[in-house]
């Protein structure tokens, strides 16, 4: 792994209420944001990021609830070709995280999340919105998507990398979460939507709703969609086909810990957020460079979001979201060397990819 240079940065996490229509707050939350995005956006070079036309054809294709709201926000940003190419979240440049998810589906049923990533990267706004009439809490991601939420009918979503280096057309995973929010209303029709709508690379996404139905489904631009047989997921699909991400983040420790606490009968919702908060589950970002930045529990029955932290917890309610901030000193390192291997992507189409680290 090498050295590390240890320091320390300031994470402020925001509580914002979007309001009914995304030509609302977001224009303003883009602003200072643009210049990052569009220097990830364009990292590879502009010629690798599909046109204005593509992106927007493959949104109303797929997406087709969601097209509305797409252009209604391209036109309150000012309608630029590249901000509208990279609001359409298609084929955007492939991102691996180390993240893990647990679905408790027993008494008080609970979706957990810890989110595993660099801590200058990361959004870290939770954002309450009604687009559309439909009322969403969620994590945000590149302005519009999501990497978990719950919406007004008690369905909740996460996401972790599926830890496979494989790149091919789709979304990214971010916006296929926001649209399962925007228009699903149960775990069975978050599945049919991950069912057809293509992702542009591996991912393990956790469902749970209000019933109490939950699952883990394996995503990606190569395979069928198929259900996990567990409810616990690190960055795998089944067995390890990146080693080196695997031993980098500790996905095989990682995903024995959670599948034993789901699956003692001693085990409660209470116990198992308990044992996102410890290693290995919980990695520290003062020995890591992609260390646990926060972990979400979303309880169904209750529409609610706990942002937890070993020493700290911030409860968000869907209902009545109270606007504000949580600024927290991040102990971080930078890596003498990169933190994991450059490994080539394996292919669908194009092949013109490459998995950064």
């Amino acid at each position: 792994m090498g050295g590390f240079e240890q320091r320390s940065v300031e994470v402020t996490f925001r509580a914002v209420d979007a309001g009914p229509s995304v030509s609302g707050r977001l224009p303003a939350l883009l602003a200072p944001a643009w210049p990052a995005y569009r220097a990830w956006f364009l990292r590879d070079g502009e010629h690798q990021r599909p046109s204005h036309a593509d992106s927007a054809a493959a949104l109303h294709r797929h997406m087709p609830e969601l097209a509305p709201l797409y252009e209604e926000l391209v036109h309150a940003v000012g309608g630029g070709d590249l901000q509208a190419r990279f609001l359409s979240h298609w084929c955007p440049p492939p991102v691996a995280t180390a993240c893990s998810l647990a679905v408790w589906n027993r008494a008080r049923p609970v979706l957990v999340r810890s989110y595993d990533y660099p801590a200058a990267l990361s959004d870290t706004t939770a954002m309450a919105s009604r687009w559309g009439g439909v009322g969403v809490l969620a994590m945000s991601d590149c302005l519009w998507g999501a990497v978990d939420g719950i919406n007004e009918h008690g369905l909740a979503v996460a996401i972790a990398f599926g830890g496979r280096p494989v790149v091919g057309p789709g979304f990214g995973i971010g916006l296929v979460v926001r649209y399962i929010l925007q228009v699903a209303r149960d775990a069975q029709q978050a599945l049919q939507i991950l069912d057809r709508v293509p992702v542009a690379m591996a991912y393990n996404v956790a469902l749970l709703d209000r019933a109490g139905t939950g699952a883990v489904v394996q995503v990606g631009p190569d395979r069928p969609t198929t259900l996990a047989p567990g409810l616990t997921a690190g960055n795998r699909q089944g067995w390890t086909e990146w080693a080196e991400h695997a031993a980098a983040c500790g996905t095989v420790e990682r995903e024995q810990v959670l599948a034993a606490a789901v699956a003692d009968p001693r085990s409660t919702s209470h116990t198992l957020v308990d044992q996102f908060l410890r290693a290995p589950v919980h990695r520290d970002p003062a020995t890591t460079a992609w260390g646990t930045l926060y972990t979400a529990a979303y309880r169904p029955d209750l529409g609610t979001l706990d942002l937890v932290w070993p020493d700290d917890t911030w409860r968000l309610s869907l209902d009545h979201l109270v606007e504000g901030h949580r600024t927290r000193r991040v102990p971080a390192v930078q890596p003498a060397q990169p933190v994991l291997p450059v490994l080539p992507v394996l292919p669908v189409l194009p092949a013109t990819f490459a998995v950064p680290v």
